[in-house]
């Protein structure tokens, strides 16, 4: 379905019920937004995975604008801020409170600027294969150790200045590396190019991002995964993005042999890891009790 949100039509989709019985009652679920990467894919990418948490949360996809199935809208609005504020708009529109935002990849930048912007919002934080801010040196480094001197020079020629013909030798060349278990996900995703490259690139939104400082200011548990063989999340940049978060307020798992794609790479752990931290005690869903009529 397709929800009017900030003057686009966004993309939505919803797994699990918002209500379940529960005895003489209805008892109200966990509200889990699902972030999808790129950008320039779609929330495809989640499924068939984040789907057995449905029993827990009620999942709600959906395709930033400019992205898979929801409406472009201005280009010049293809920013941090307005896909941050696209959230809590949603969130406005379908009266959800308190939400777990599930940011992957590029979904994490949208989910801190999301939360930085709007810190009283969120009841809960899942930045997965993400970063606060793009540092170049470490994931040059780390694409040479996964695919030797060639796979470093076609990502650096990508990312200091995207074009259609470095993208696309980039898409051959690097994209394989991402994930241990292969990027057969995509193939399922629309896939647009033109928002990544408007995006990628020191010049560009991408380049510009620094949520370092900004971090500070969450104010909502925070689960942080990392998959140790990353190539766009190297651990360096892990470690950066967990302190810089309120240390009282993070936690850290890291995925020991596994690249860019947590739920294609170990979904079983990743499934788990998510369900215990919606699960903890230090997670407060005022929503979450018996006392629906």
């Amino acid at each position: 379905m397709r929800i009017e949100v900030n003057g686009v039509r966004l993309y939505v989709d919803v797994e699990g019920a918002g209500l379940v019985p529960d005895g003489p009652r209805m008892r109200s679920t966990p509200t889990l937004i699902a972030l999808h990467g790129g950008p320039g894919i779609d929330h495809t990418v989640f499924k068939p995975a984040l789907s057995s948490l449905s029993d827990l949360a009620q999942i709600v996809y959906v395709d930033h604008r400019g992205n898979g199935r929801s409406d472009d809208g201005d280009p010049q609005h293809w920013t941090l801020a307005q896909w941050g504020d696209d959230v809590k708009a949603l969130c406005d529109v379908l009266g959800i409170e308190r939400p777990i935002v599930f940011g992957a990849s590029f979904g994490g930048y949208v989910a801190q600027a999301y939360a930085t912007r709007h810190p009283e919002h969120p009841g809960g934080l899942i930045l997965a294969s993400t970063l606060a801010r793009f540092e170049i040196e470490p994931i040059l480094a780390m694409f040479d150790h996964l695919g030797g001197p060639r796979a470093r020079s076609v990502a650096e020629s990508y990312w200091q200045n995207p074009t259609p013909e470095r993208r696309g030798a980039y898409m051959e060349t690097c994209l394989p590396l991402y994930s241990a278990r292969g990027t057969g996900a995509l193939s399922r995703c629309q896939i647009r190019h033109d928002v990544a490259m408007r995006f990628n690139g020191p010049r560009n939104e991408q380049g510009r991002m620094d949520y370092r400082a900004d971090l500070a200011r969450i104010r909502c548990p925070v689960l942080v995964m990392a998959g140790d063989r990353d190539p766009m999340t190297p651990p360096a940049c892990s470690e950066t993005l967990v302190g810089s978060l309120p240390h009282d307020l993070v936690r850290f798992e890291r995925f020991e042999g596994c690249g860019h794609s947590l739920l294609g790479d170990d979904t079983d752990r990743a499934i788990e890891v998510i369900r215990d931290f919606i699960q903890a005690d230090s997670m407060q869903w005022p929503a979450v009790r018996s006392d629906c009529a």
